[in-house]
């Protein structure tokens, strides 16, 4: 494998605090060294000059759709959608179908990702059979075939001792229950959040509560139990001040919220647009503001995409029958620099910390870093690059996006997978 030297650039690794002008080189597939200046004949030489060399992005939440849904998405066209997007590890949701419940499951996208992935897949195992709630799944057996966590996302384990044998069990392998939060009673076939655009557009409402109960009803057990809880895509004020207080009492708990969440509000949903129904629903600036400030705190750990491509028959219907989902590797990470490091809310440092060194450290995952040794997962990001969202020009089959036309500026340029480089200014390579 030959060497690569990234020669130049503004080597960020919040793994250490680094922030320094400097090369990278890349020998072997790892990092064999960062220094202000690096001489290697040997090595092919990137100038990355007035570029941002960080650590590859590392997305906890997203769903391939394989298998069973391969007319939304593929392992293969999902991880070439992550790798545009300057994801380099992404992990997998089971709510597939069948759905991920068992070990021949995780063997399947495990393999499907080494053979067909242009990132690392790691397979999320559903908590219960078939994600019904009503009996816990294989999850050893899931765990000995590489399983990383487990997760019913896209349902709630609505029954409360299943959730609580759930968390007792992911204790024997130290490995997190992903919790997805909804009162489905409260929902009550809700189409958005309810409140004054709900009323005025004339759309049922879903409750705040219907996410907060739930998150209040795991936090007990979590205390309960002593187990991982991470909470999904958290969307509201009050769920953020919750697992604030959850983490003030010590309890191992955490959370992540989403690019949508963080730069769009209820007012998007007025013209109607499906592209903005989303599970759980856009909220109100109040709930935004407490979500930047709960990830600013560190309260909300990380930034995931919850990457949910769909078809186009899945989303140009009337507003109540369209799917729920934003298709998001490909402007997770511009929405951020654009909107939150652009505007001073963040610094690079802060944000990459949200969107790759902290994911690694909470699920335990390689990457996150730029360490000696450690694996060449890397993403180049020109800050002053400007583009405009074109959702027909994603590598997923999922165009479904509500930033079609929005010009965004600073978007990833290179991502490097193993030393491999995957994407070069906006070109995946197979």
């Amino acid at each position: 494998m030959n060497k690569i030297l990234l020669k130049g650039g503004r080597v960020i690794d919040p793994s250490r605090g680094y922030d320094m002008v400097g090369d990278v080189l890349i020998d072997g597939g790892v990092i064999a060294a960062v220094a202000e200046s690096i001489a290697a004949e040997d090595a092919e030489v990137i100038d990355v000059s007035k570029k941002i060399v960080a650590p590859g992005l590392i997305d906890i939440h997203c769903h391939l759709r394989e298998p069973g849904f391969e007319r939304k998405e593929t392992i293969a066209t999902g991880t070439m959608a992550a790798a545009a997007g300057g994801f380099t590890s992404v992990m997998a949701m089971p709510n597939t179908n069948p759905v991920a419940d068992n070990p021949a499951a995780m063997h399947y996208v495990k393999n499907k990702g080494e053979q067909e992935g242009h990132v690392h897949v790691y397979p999320i195992g559903a908590i219960t059979k078939g994600s019904q709630g009503k009996e816990l799944a294989e999850m050893a057996s899931m765990v000995e075939a590489g399983a990383v966590a487990f997760s019913d996302d896209g349902r709630p384990v609505e029954n409360s001792r299943i959730m609580r044998l759930a968390l007792e069990y992911s204790l024997i392998f130290d490995l997190p229950i992903i919790a997805h939060e909804e009162d489905l009673d409260l929902v009550d076939e809700g189409d958005m959040h309810e409140g004054y655009m709900s009323t005025v557009l004339g759309l049922r409402g879903i409750p705040r509560a219907a996410e907060e109960t739930m998150i209040a009803r795991d936090i007990i057990l979590a205390r309960q139990t002593k187990a991982h809880l991470h909470v999904a895509h958290v969307s509201t004020a009050n769920g953020v001040e919750m697992i604030r207080k959850a983490k003030r009492e010590g309890l191992n708990v955490t959370a992540e919220v989403t690019p949508h969440h963080l730069t769009l509000t209820d007012e998007a949903v007025k013209t109607y647009d499906t592209n903005t129904k989303v599970n759980p629903p856009l909220r109100e600036q109040s709930d935004v503001e407490a979500l930047i400030q709960g990830l600013k705190e560190g309260i909300i750990d990380c930034v995931a995409t919850d990457h949910a491509p769909h078809t186009i028959e899945d989303k140009v219907i009337e507003f109540h029958f369209a799917a729920n989902g934003i298709s998001g590797f490909e402007t997770a990470l511009p929405l951020m620099w654009h909107y939150l490091v652009h505007s001073g809310k963040f610094t690079p440092m802060e944000m990459l910390r949200m969107m790759s060194t902290r994911p690694a450290e909470i699920m335990k995952l390689p990457g996150g870093t730029l360490q000696e040794g450690a694996p060449a997962d890397i993403v180049v990001i020109d800050e002053t690059l400007e583009k405009t969202v074109d959702g027909k020009s994603f590598y997923s089959k999922g165009k479904n996006t509500p930033y079609e036309g929005v010009s965004l500026k600073g978007w990833p340029v290179m991502t490097l997978v193993d030393g491999i480089v995957k994407m070069e200014n906006g070109v995946v390579k197979e």
